[in-house]
């Protein structure tokens, strides 16, 4: 054997999932297209995405936060649940706080908009096998811009997502069983948690920072 003879090292093995079938065939170009990269399996659900890792074992998943039935941070949460090392890289429209905190919260490295250069894509990929984390400027100053204790318990976020849907205080007692007096009460500690003044800017700052989606 040639001593001069080096052998390549291993190309990193990606998962894309996304329920769109552009992006999927967009995002697969985008690694395929790559000398150090290859798409090992792409599927367009969460569920599906679990059971392709156990399968696949990819380096890193390309992982859209919006799919059909299980989303991306609960798909996340289910296969890092079982293999603590998974590493995965969001791609998304979403670009509210409370999205990125959440998939960051759920095991996420890297977290990419869709309409970035794709070189951002490549680059984040690379970094988050690495071992490293990624988030892109606009990304780091919508992470920085979170309040602290803005977070909401389970029943605000029910009560805040039916404030969204239009309901009336009356309405919203009725879904969920409780008085008007304790659904006052939430969306005032919505109000102070948001830092707005009214319901209306909670919905509109809710749906701007992702913590509704309608």
């Amino acid at each position: 054997m040639n001593a001069n003879t080096t052998t390549a090292p291993p190309k990193m093995k990606v998962m894309i999932v996304d329920d769109h079938p552009l992006m999927l065939v967009g995002a697969a170009s985008i690694v395929n297209a790559r000398s150090d990269m290859t798409v090992v399996a792409q599927t367009g659900t969460g569920e599906e995405a679990v059971s392709l890792f156990s399968k696949h074992k990819p380096d890193v998943t390309l992982m859209d936060l919006k799919l059909p039935g299980m989303s991306g941070v609960e798909a996340i949460h289910m296969i890092r649940s079982a293999y603590p090392g998974a590493r995965f890289v969001v791609l998304t429209t979403y670009e509210g706080d409370a999205d990125i905190h959440r998939a960051l919260e759920a095991g996420a490295q890297g977290y990419v908009i869709k309409g970035m250069p794709y070189q951002t894509l490549v680059e984040a990929l690379q970094r988050v096998h690495k071992g490293g984390r990624f988030l892109p400027p606009p990304v780091a100053r919508a992470l920085a811009s979170r309040m602290p204790d803005s977070d909401l318990s389970a029943r605000e976020q029910e009560v805040l997502l039916l404030l969204a849907s239009g309901k009336s205080n009356k309405d919203i007692a009725s879904h969920l069983g409780i008085t008007e007096a304790t659904v006052k009460s939430h969306v005032s500690a919505i109000l102070v948690r948001l830092g707005v003044s009214d319901r209306t800017e909670a919905v509109v700052t809710a749906l701007q920072r992702g913590l509704v989606h309608l």
